[in-house]
This record gives structure tokens, C-alpha cells and sequence, in this order.
């Protein structure tokens, strides 16, 4: 039996899980919904009855080790979750000992969009790349940053939380406290505010302003394409800053925004180029591009936990 490990990939509405060998070769799958209004036993079982699952079928002798990516910050040294909004009843509780106990073995637990980095660095886009940034857009935004191959975690495990990064000083107001956050103009949810402001519908998801950008040429399709040109700029000035911050050769872009990337990558490059003279001095070295590994991007990176720490 090859070694593996397994990866648990928590997120608001589902939970999956996946044995994956030291080469990447994912061995099995489990995925489905789980009992999230029931609270956190029945959330904690359903992690403990994954993981054995797989362990059962996959057998001891190989496991390398477990690891788990939820959202919120974690508290490396103590094994808790604190400033997850999906996932409240697990707030300030020690959910790594807990799993361990269940299990009798070390867990690992790790911010899910960490996770996402990690496994885009092992396995996906970044793959061979010792240094790079993962931005996730979807409903909010997220970050993983990885230096020399680590994940960079800060000392409360809230490093790469690019979220809350000002492009827009005055901007729109943020329950962070903060105001003109990335999130508030450049995330799903941000897409769904303007398109209400541009009174091209109430509750519009983004994948539905993607549609009219790319199949109305009149009015409502100038509308959403304008929407996404602020996108891309909001994102350009946080990358053009990131850019300039780390000088790194790859920053990536992952999530359910990424199917509009021909609408707001150009506004977003340009911006780059304006706002960052570091990626202009380096254009031969730096690379903006688009993440490979999708929704799977958490469990390959949970997975890798065990190996690299």
C-alpha cells in the first residue's frame, strides 16, 4: 500500500473528503451535505465518520496523516476556529483535539483558502513554484500566501486574509469595521450589490451578470460589462500591491467568479501595469493566471498538510 493521507475539505453548505497518495493520484472520493442546522455534534460526526470511512478502506499502514480546511482563522498552536461565520458553533471550541479524540490520531487543521494554496502549489497551477499568492473570489474573498513552499500563517493564523484589503478608500462600508474592502467590490456578492445599483436586477447572482455582459449587446449588457470592469480594476489595485509587496513569480485566482475572467481580467491587467512599477520591471518573471484545480483545490491541499506541516 502507497502512502496517503486524507484531505477534509469543510465549507458552508457541504463537506468532502478524499484519500490522495504522495504523487497526487486521488484514491477515493466522499462527498455530500451535512447536517449543519443540527449543530456541532452532528458536524463533528459527520467529519469523524468521513475520515474513518476512508481510513477503513484505504487501511493504516499508509496513512501519512489527516488534514482539514474549514473557513475561519485557526489558531494553529491551539486548534481553534475563531472568525468563521459559516460555521458559528464551532467558534473558540478545540475542533483539531476533538477530531483526534475521535479518531485516535493528529489532525491537522488549516484555513480552508490556505488549504487552496497549498494544494494549487503541490498539484495545480503552481505546481514547481516555491512562492506565489492565491486570491479566491466567490461569495467573499479569500488568500493563501506560500513562501518557500510553506503557508505563510501570521501568529494567530490570519496572514493572507486579502479580503479585507483596501482598493477603494472611502469606499463602500464593511462589517469588518473597514471600509472599500476587496470583498465589497470585487467578490460575488459585490457583483449581485451593483448589478441592484444598475437596476439590472434585484437578486441577480453573478454567473447571471456574466450572462448578460456576454449575450446583450444593448443597454443591460453595457451595464454588466461595466460592472465587471470595476472588478477587474478593484482587483488589479490589490494585486498591483501584492506585486509590489512580495515580488513573487505567480499570483493566482481561483473561485466561481472565474467564468468571467475575459470581462474582468483586461481592466484588471491594465490596472497592474498602471499601479505596480515592480510588475512592469518584472513582466518577463511575473505571472498572473487563472487557477486549475477548482473546487478540488482544498482537499489536494488538506491532504498535503501531513507532508509539509
Amino acid at each position: 500500500m502507497p502512502d496517503y493521507s486524507i484531505g477534509v475539505d469543510l465549507g458552508g453548505t457541504n463537506l468532502r473528503a478524499a484519500a490522495i497518495d504522495r504523487g497526487g493520484t486521488m484514491l477515493d472520493k466522499i462527498s455530500g451535505s451535512t447536517k449543519f442546522t443540527e449543530g456541532r455534534e452532528a458536524v463533528l460526526a459527520d467529519i469523524a465518520s468521513a475520515i474513518s470511512t476512508l481510513r477503513e478502506r484505504h487501511g493504516t499502514a499508509g496513512l501519512a496523516g489527516i488534514g482539514v480546511g474549514v473557513p475561519g482563522f485557526i489558531r494553529m498552536k491551539d486548534g481553534f476556529i475563531t472568525g468563521s461565520n459559516n460555521l458559528p458553533y464551532l467558534e473558540n471550541f478545540p475542533v483539531r483535539d476533538e477530531i483526534t479524540r475521535r479518531l485516535g490520531t493528529v489532525v491537522i487543521l488549516e484555513n480552508d483558502a490556505n488549504a487552496a494554496a497549498i494544494g494549487e502549489h503541490w498539484i495545480g497551477a503552481g505546481k514547481g513554484v516555491q512562492d506565489l499568492v492565491l486570491l479566491t473570489l466567490g461569495t467573499g474573498i479569500g488568500g493563501g500566501i506560500v513562501s518557500c513552499g510553506k503557508i505563510i500563517r501570521g501568529i494567530v493564523g490570519m496572514a493572507g486574509e486579502l479580503g479585507p484589503v483596501t482598493v477603494v478608500p472611502n469606499g463602500n462600508p464593511c462589517g469588518c469595521g473597514n471600509r472599500g474592502c476587496l470583498e465589497k467590490h470585487a467578490s460575488a456578492t459585490a457583483v449581485t450589490a451593483m448589478a441592484r445599483l444598475m437596476q439590472l436586477g434585484e437578486e441577480l447572482s453573478a454567473r447571471e451578470v456574466f450572462d448578460i455582459a456576454r449575450q446583450d449587446r444593448g443597454k443591460p449588457g453595457d451595464k454588466a460589462r461595466e460592472i465587471w470592469n470595476i472588478v477587474g480594476e478593484c482587483l488589479g489595485i490589490a494585486l498591483a500591491t501584492l506585486i509590489n509587496t512580495f515580488n513573487f513569480p505567480l499570483y493566482l485566482l481561483s473561485g466561481g467568479m472565474l467564468p468571467a475572467w475575459e470581462f474582468f481580467a483586461p481592466e484588471m491587467m491594465r490596472t497592474v501595469e498602471r499601479r505596480s512599477f515592480t510588475y512592469r520591471a518584472t513582466k518577463a518573471e511575473t505571472r498572473i493566471a487563472m487557477a486549475t484545480l477548482g473546487n478540488e483545490a482544498g482537499l489536494y491541499g488538506a491532504a498535503y498538510l501531513p507532508w509539509v506541516g
